[in-house]
């Protein structure tokens, strides 16, 4: 029997990720059985159940990946620019399947004590992100110095909560880049 590198093992984790992704952004976490994931990956149970525990771990690993990378966006470019991205991709599929994975994470932070707990670490590497960068620009005399950073990061948070909520139900993004730059123009230095 050939030995499957761990390229190509790395490679389908991947690819059961994203169909996953779009699976549980489209059924939510309840409606996204092990048929309809099956269906979605193109794989048996056996094979998604080889890269992931149970469809939690899957689901915990769809949102892990999404923060991991809303982090190094935020720790080099800033939450306003993550705000920028979503509305440039806003159209894209696999945009629309993260939007739908971000209120699936919101739901179950409220109904699941457990996946709450198991999320919290992630939530916290994203806030401190945000709080970092805005100390960097701070320092930088970018930031304005009137209020406290966790305002500023308040703020920001609220602003890409509210985006999410926006471009999750279905209403236009083409008109959003001026609000964005109200958003910056709002933590930046006068």
């Amino acid at each position: 029997m050939p030995r499957v590198s761990q390229d190509q093992l790395d490679a389908r984790r991947q690819e059961i990720l994203a169909a996953a992704r779009a699976c549980f952004a489209r059924h939510g976490y309840e409606g996204a059985t092990v048929r309809r994931l099956e269906d979605a990956t193109g794989l048996s149970r056996g094979a998604i159940f080889h890269h992931f525990r149970d469809k939690d771990s899957l689901f915990l690993a769809v949102a892990e990946d999404d923060a991991a990378a809303m982090v190094e966006t935020v720790a080099r470019n800033g939450l306003v620019q993550v705000m920028r991205d979503l509305l440039a991709r806003a159209v894209s599929p696999d945009t629309t399947g993260w939007l739908g994975s971000q209120l699936e994470v919101s739901r179950r932070l409220r109904t699941d004590p457990t996946f709450a707990g198991r999320w919290a670490q992630r939530s916290a590497a994203i806030a401190e992100a945000t709080r970092e960068r805005l100390a960097r620009q701070r320092e930088a005399g970018v930031l304005r110095e009137d209020l406290p950073i966790d305002v500023l990061a308040r703020f920001l948070e609220l602003a890409y909560d509210g985006l999410v909520l926006h471009l999750a139900m279905g209403r236009p993004a083409g008109d959003l880049g001026p609000v964005l730059d109200m958003v910056e123009e709002a933590v930046r230095r006068r």
